[in-house]
């Protein structure tokens, strides 16, 4: 998938908190409204990738607090899938199960070493492989809803 950079622009003062009643979706927006450098258009793409690889995906927000008050997006299916991150040299999904989730093109660049998770970092200007991430969200949500139980 090909990324386009959009200019980048600076905002005064800090993120703006959630409006109460707003829904999960309504608030990533604003996540995404509040970086408007490329990592904000990073995380627009890999979300739009991560919501068409699974129709029963669901988007939370999560760990709100004072040093972060908008939280973190989080997409679950019988439980959390993965989470998005916007770092400053980067946009990190990383991925619950990770170690047991197929990646055979090789996206997962970071936390290789942990035995829980797994993670995609994207750096600016890089391209990434919208087919095998949403290979990867399909199998992370095959492990969420297998009949074992455990998961």
């Amino acid at each position: 998938m090909t990324q386009t950079k959009p200019r980048a622009r600076k905002t005064k003062g800090r993120a703006s908190p959630p409006l109460s009643g707003s829904t999960a979706a309504q608030e990533i927006d604003a996540m995404i409204r509040d970086t408007p450098d490329w990592r904000g258009a990073a995380l627009t793409g890999l979300r739009a990738a991560i919501l068409t690889a699974d129709p029963g995906i669901v988007e939370e927000v999560k760990w709100k607090k004072p040093s972060n008050p908008q939280g973190v997006p989080v997409w679950s299916h019988n439980g959390i899938v993965c989470i998005g991150n916007v770092l400053k040299a980067a946009v990190r999904l990383t991925f619950t199960n990770g170690p047991e989730i197929k990646d055979p093109k090789k996206l997962f660049n970071t936390r290789l070493d942990s035995k829980v998770v797994r993670a995609i970092d994207v750096h600016e200007g890089e391209q990434w492989n919208e087919a095998a991430l949403k290979a990867i969200v399909r199998d992370a949500v095959r492990l969420r809803t297998s009949t074992s139980g455990t998961r």
